[in-house]
């Protein structure tokens, strides 16, 4: 009888069903990413084609956004403001999706082989991982993402300054015809035109996450805020973080994305070969005030856009088995 007692020993196996349950619910992220995508869109295209015209002309053209918006609606409609809007519609779904699925991945990675090994004498399960190593994280899914986002981002920037009402006025008729134009005279190396700037802009993903963590922890302990509210204003906070931390890099990331790539396309010569040239340009044509053209309506975009994104984001994991 008492060996009976002492002998209960099967529930052993209950550490390895629980190490493998992280790495079974790694689709989470991939899912809940494409309704991030979706609520980030619907809010802010309007304000991302307000900036991408600011940063690709110069002021002779527009002297601020709002006579940018008002112009664009005047001359081209309302709908102008979501010009572009199909590319990044399929791609932030699926950039989200990857871009998110692969942060949860990468966290778990970093906080399991890195900052909280199972094997360290101080290895704690209850440990969260710190706000560097979000940010980390951040930099690996944005590299990640990033193979993703170039030509999606470049096909976007290429048919938003496309100014003439008329489509048949326009150089590309929409999204499909540019991508095939631009493979058809360029090759896969025309399509992904940028992608080192794009790597260099997402490098900024650390602030972000980073900070998004900071803000999250901070309202958990200090305020008695429900989960939705935490994810919605530490997102839109840390989005503002980002994008104060990134948005020089961003004009010189558009300025090469709408560069002509000449050849067979027909659209004029080429200017900037390196990202060096680029970054030139902008200081060259309006000093340091170019590398902020177009910063307010991108500062006002990030709050509700990505707010919304990371409240569907983290309402979506927290919904799903």
């Amino acid at each position: 009888m008492a060996a009976d007692v002492r002998n209960p020993v099967p529930p052993a196996p209950a550490p390895a069903a629980k190490e493998a349950a992280p790495a079974a619910k790694n689709y989470k992220g991939f899912v809940a990413g494409v309704f991030s995508g979706i609520a980030k869109l619907s809010v802010g295209h309007p304000f991302d084609t307000v900036k991408v015209r600011l940063q690709t002309t110069d002021a002779s053209r527009f002297r601020g956004p709002l006579q940018c918006v008002m112009q664009t609606i005047r001359n081209e409609g309302v709908f102008a403001l979501y010009k572009g809007a199909t590319p990044p519609l399929v791609g932030w779904m699926f950039m989200d999706s990857v871009m998110l699925g692969s942060l949860t991945v990468y966290r778990r990675l970093l906080r399991d082989n890195l900052f909280n090994p199972p094997w360290h004498p101080l290895h704690d399960p209850a440990r969260p991982l710190p706000a560097h190593g979000h940010g980390m994280a951040g930099i690996l899914a944005g590299s990640t993402v990033s193979f993703i986002a170039a030509p999606v981002e470049h096909v976007k920037a290429r048919l938003q300054i496309q100014y003439a009402a008329k489509k048949s006025d326009r150089l590309y008729s929409g999204p499909i015809d540019c991508l095939t134009k631009i493979y058809r005279h360029h090759g896969i190396r025309g399509l992904y035109h940028g992608l080192g700037a794009t790597l260099l802009f997402r490098s900024f993903f650390f602030c972000w996450w980073g900070s998004y963590d900071i803000f999250s922890r901070w309202m958990r302990e200090g305020t008695n805020w429900s989960a939705p509210a935490i994810n919605f204003w530490a997102g839109g906070l840390s989005a503002q973080v980002f994008w104060i931390t990134s948005y020089p890099s961003d004009v010189v990331k558009q300025r090469i994305m709408t560069d002509p790539l000449g050849g067979g396309l027909g659209d004029g010569v080429r200017r900037f070969p390196r990202w060096r040239d680029a970054a030139v340009a902008v200081y060259r044509e309006q000093g340091w005030r170019g590398y902020w053209r177009g910063f307010l309506p991108c500062f006002l975009r990030a709050f509700p856009a990505n707010a919304m994104a990371l409240l569907a984001f983290e309402s979506v994991m927290r919904a799903l088995p």
